[in-house]
């Protein structure tokens, strides 16, 4: 197995729990929220997927699918385009409304162009530094990783929000 599939494969298991937790519930199950200041489904769902757009574009040297195919158009949000949910309050993550629809066509897009862009990847190309504000500089792999690492921890709180809710009714 090569460092491509074994990115792939980390990626492809984020959009199998996030369809999983997102499948068949309505706008207002998304919204749910466990108290006045927990993460909804959906806010968690388009930050997860926001990041990986955002960084992987940034890595890969591409548009972000969430401005150059319009998702943020379909999605209106009162945020800048430029927004991931980065310091998002309370009133931020209540802003975040949509269907299950919308937030699994900007899953699939983004996950089609990363594996699109990870496939094409080789060992050599993970040592490249992608990132000098740290130090050490982040390389492409540590910040590959560090996607996958976010975006399954955001996908496993989707996913018990989505069971704390079916309990609950």
């Amino acid at each position: 197995m090569t460092s491509a599939q074994l990115l792939t494969d980390g990626f492809e298991r984020i959009r199998d729990v996030v369809v999983r937790t997102v499948d068949g519930l309505s706008p207002d199950q998304l919204g749910f929220r466990i108290d006045g200041s927990a993460n909804s489904i959906a806010w968690l769902v388009w930050h997860l997927t926001r990041v990986q757009d955002d960084h992987v574009a940034d890595a890969a040297g591409t548009d972000q699918v969430w401005t150059s195919a319009g998702w943020s158009d379909r999605f209106a949000l009162p945020f800048e385009s430029s927004a991931t949910g980065y310091a998002h309050d309370s009133e931020d993550v209540a802003a975040v409304v949509a269907s299950g629809e919308l937030l699994l066509g900007y899953l699939e897009a983004v996950h089609e162009q990363t594996i699109r862009y990870v496939e094409t990847l080789t060992d050599a190309d993970l040592e490249r530094i992608v990132d000098r504000r740290w130090d050490p500089p982040v390389t492409l792999a540590v910040r590959l990783i560090s996607v996958i690492s976010d975006d399954l921890q955001h996908a496993g709180q989707a996913a018990f929000v989505r069971g704390v809710l079916e309990r609950s009714t």
